[in-house]
């Protein structure tokens, strides 16, 4: 039986069984792989499954893995290897025809959508607040979609990266604010922004703000971009 799931942990919570089902109609089994231990939760994966997300705290070893004997990217220029090796982590794993795992990132797939949808591109400056694995992801498509990106973090372990106390500064010159920490700064305090985009779409922090678009959107824009790659087959019309 051809079958899709989820490894992570925790992932009881997870809301990707109900999203996958409403994008192919319950044409598929999906599955929550819950668990700490990474190594027995790939092997479930490589013995059970034809696909599978990957959400924290397994991006990384995922991707050594599929680095190490797999396939990063694909053919287009947006799955590239280039692309994934430069954030240095995967959220799907694909059993393909040539026999290997091949590993891509649709948290980069999904803002670049989002931004492409909405019009944000070389005219656009991009504030990244965060620079975890969903900051990079963000910071690396919106590059790619030709906007001038700013990223600020509450380490500085990069050049050019900087601190969160500049964040209102900074957000007084861009036209969209990408906030993918998981909780709420003092400095969002009076912030001024045309468009935020916030990754937590759980508990949002940002959500009475004009022009804000939720987390549900990016997960939806993940859906709509990384499902095909498990599938082979494009998302129910109407997703």
């Amino acid at each position: 039986m051809v079958k899709f799931g989820l490894i992570g942990d925790p992932i009881g919570h997870s809301v990707s069984p109900q999203v996958f089902a409403k994008a192919y109609g319950g044409r598929w089994p999906y599955e929550l792989i819950e668990g700490a231990d990474f190594e027995a939760s790939w092997q479930k994966f490589l013995a059970e499954y034809q696909a599978i997300n990957i959400t924290t705290p397994f991006k990384e070893p995922a991707f050594r893995k599929v680095a190490e004997g797999g396939v990063l990217g694909g053919e287009s220029s947006d799955t590239s290897a280039e692309v994934i090796r430069s954030l240095g982590a995967i959220n799907i794993a694909v059993k393909e025809a040539d026999g290997l795992v091949h590993g891509y990132n649709s948290d980069y797939l999904g803002v670049l959508k989002l931004l492409r949808d909405r019009g944000f591109g070389p005219s656009s400056t991009v504030l990244v607040a965060g620079f975890g694995g969903a900051g990079k992801a963000a910071a690396a498509a919106a590059r790619a979609a030709g906007c001038d990106v700013v990223v600020c973090n509450r380490s500085i372990r990069e050049p050019g990266i900087r601190p969160l106390s500049e964040l209102p500064i900074l957000a007084g010159v861009a036209d969209l604010l990408i906030y993918t920490l998981a909780f709420p700064i003092p400095e969002l305090e009076g912030l001024s922004v045309p468009a935020i985009l916030e990754a937590n779409y759980r508990t949002p922090c940002l959500s009475g703000h004009p022009g804000y678009i939720p987390g549900t959107e990016w997960h939806k824009a993940q859906a709509v971009t990384g499902y095909p790659l498990m599938t082979g087959c494009p998302v129910s019309v109407g997703f």
